[in-house]
Order: C-alpha cells, then sequence, then structure tokens
C-alpha cells in the first residue's frame, strides 16, 4: 500500500463506496460532500455491503473543494451530468505530480477534464460494480467492483502503464477491490457501454430491474440486439470487441442480484439522466464513421423524451 492521499469528488454510490473502503484500508481520505454533508459530518457514513457491513464514525468531510487539503489522487465519481461543476472543483485541488482519476460512465468524458487539469494528470476509469446510495451517508453495495483503469491520451492512443497507475491499483487491492490496469483505455470505455447503454436504457424505458428484463425472452433478444450494435460502433472507431464478450455480459447480468441501474435510480428522483454520455456520445462517433447505429438511436430519442417530461421540460 503507498502513501497516496485521495480526494473524492462524488461521494455518493460509486465514490462514497470506494473512498469508504481505502479509509477502512487505513489510506487518507477526504470526501466532498453536498446535500448530506452536515449528516455525514456529524454521522460518518454507513456501507452495506455483500462482502461485509461497516461503519466509518468519523471521515474528512467538505462541502467545498477550497478547503480541502491537495491530495495525490483526485477521484472523480460524478454524475456526467454534474461535470459543468469541475472547471471551479478542480483546481483548488490541483498541485504538481497529482492526477485525477475520472471513474465515470459513458465515453468522451477525459477530453473535458484533460482540458481543465492538463491531459498529463488524467486517468480514466470504469467500475463494474452494483451499488445505490440510499439515504444520507447510506450506500449499499450489491454486487461486484471490479475496476478497469488506463492512462488518458489524446484521441485514447493506447498508453503505458505508469507507476502511478500501479500504486493506485494496490492501494485498491489493499482495500479488497480489484483493479485490472490497461493499455487501452478507448477499449474499456466501450466494452462498458456493451452493458451500460442496453440496460440503462431499457430500465428506463420499461420500468424494469435487470432480473425481469432477463427474464423475457424477447428483452433478452433485444438486449442481444443492441449490444452487437454497441460492438458495430466501436468497430467503426477502430476499436475490436469479440463477439464472445455479450455473451460473458449476458452471463455476468444473469448471476447479478436483482438490480435498479443507476439511471433507472436517477430517473425516479427526477434527476437528469446521463445520456449524451452513455448514449449520444458514442452515436455520434458512430455516425462520423458513417456507422449508423438504429436500436441505439431510438433509445437516444425515447430517453430524451422521457427524460424532459420527467423533469418538466416540455
Amino acid at each position: 500500500m503507498s502513501k497516496n492521499t485521495y480526494a473524492i469528488i462524488g461521494s455518493g454510490a460509486l465514490g462514497g463506496f470506494y473512498g469508504a473502503k481505502l479509509q477502512k484500508a487505513g489510506l487518507e481520505v477526504h470526501f466532498l460532500l453536498r446535500s448530506d454533508y452536515q449528516h455525514v459530518l456529524k454521522n460518518g457514513l454507513i456501507i452495506e455491503s455483500k462482502n461485509g457491513d461497516f461503519t466509518l464514525p468519523q471521515i474528512n468531510a467538505y462541502n467545498n473543494t477550497n478547503k480541502m487539503p491537495k491530495c495525490d489522487v483526485i477521484l472523480v465519481a460524478l454524475k456526467t451530468t454534474q461535470n459543468y461543476l469541475l472547471p471551479e472543483l478542480l483546481p483548488p485541488l490541483c498541485q504538481e505530480n497529482n492526477v485525477v482519476l475520472l471513474l465515470q460512465n459513458g465515453l468522451g468524458t477525459e477530453p473535458e477534464i484533460a482540458k481543465i487539469v492538463g491531459e498529463e494528470r488524467v486517468i480514466g476509469g470504469v467500475s463494474n460494480i452494483a451499488s445505490n446510495k440510499i439515504g444520507y451517508g447510506h450506500i449499499r453495495h450489491v454486487d461486484y467492483g471490479l475496476i478497469r483503469i488506463g492512462k488518458y491520451t489524446t484521441n485514447y492512443q493506447p498508453a503505458g502503464i505508469t507507476n502511478k497507475m500501479r500504486e493506485i491499483s494496490q492501494d485498491f487491492e489493499s482495500a479488497g477491490i480489484q483493479v485490472n490496469l490497461s493499455e487501452d483505455l478507448f477499449q474499456e470505455r466501450w466494452k462498458k457501454l456493451v452493458w451500460n447503454i442496453p440496460y440503462n436504457s431499457l430500465s428506463v424505458i420499461l420500468d424494469a430491474r435487470t432480473d425481469e428484463m432477463m427474464g423475457d425472452t424477447n428483452t433478452r433478444n433485444l438486449i442481444t440486439e443492441i449490444m452487437q450494435e454497441v460492438l458495430e460502433g466501436a468497430k467503426s472507431c477502430k476499436c475490436e470487441i469479440p463477439n464472445s464478450y455479450i455473451q460473458n455480459m449476458l452471463d455476468h447480468t444473469d448471476k447479478l442480484n436483482p438490480y435498479l441501474t443507476s439511471m433507472k435510480i436517477d430517473y425516479e428522483r427526477r434527476q437528469p439522466l446521463e445520456i449524451e454520455s452513455i448514449i449520444g456520445n458514442p452515436l455520434r462517433m458512430a455516425g462520423a464513421a458513417d456507422i449508423q447505429l438504429n436500436k441505439i438511436g431510438m433509445l437516444y430519442q425515447q430517453l430524451k423524451f422521457l427524460d424532459a417530461r420527467n423533469r418538466q421540460d416540455i
């Protein structure tokens, strides 16, 4: 385990869980909080997990990044719909040689962060985790937890494994979280979309949990067809994912405990949906290569309508 210190920007279902695990393992962690700042400052964090429940009665809690110390790793786990806040949140935390680890859904967010902090600082990552925030300072980890990280470079060109990536991996693994280091961040993001695009979209459109979707033959077939389109989109961007990966994702979801996706929970809470990063950006990248992803395009149009109506914007 290294002596890295961590700043968690977005202390919800993902950032709160990983940050709590890192602190429990003995690392110094600082959490940025918003609506539950006062509650967590007083009561700490509660983690329910299939790997063991625990409570952190005291954490380093802040409601402003100007009050936070400059840490070695800035872990950004905000929803991408809140990325407009990052030009204000990140600069006070930056210091020479620290890095930003971006654990967010979707595609195309790293270039935005690179404009703020510089490309050399940015490490991107995808998280295979089923976790929900169920109350103030209360996170329920349902299943999984693997993280795959890679160095960001211009146009997502493959890059090497850095020493800082190795340190981060060791820190997380000391906390019981498996980390895979990748030389191809772009491929990792497309691989995550193979799951995220069908399940997040259909969970909202069909008002269904993962087990309900997998238990219906027609929906399962539709999910498979959407996954195939994701592979076609990736290929149009010179990113090859084997067809066997589709079956891996179906098997993975069959084993998953009944789960409401993050997009479905956001919809129920009338919060903005991560439509652009998860669906819009991949669609546009494929379209720029003259590849039309018709089923995914239909999901995009349906979700834009549902999201706007849900938040009473139309």
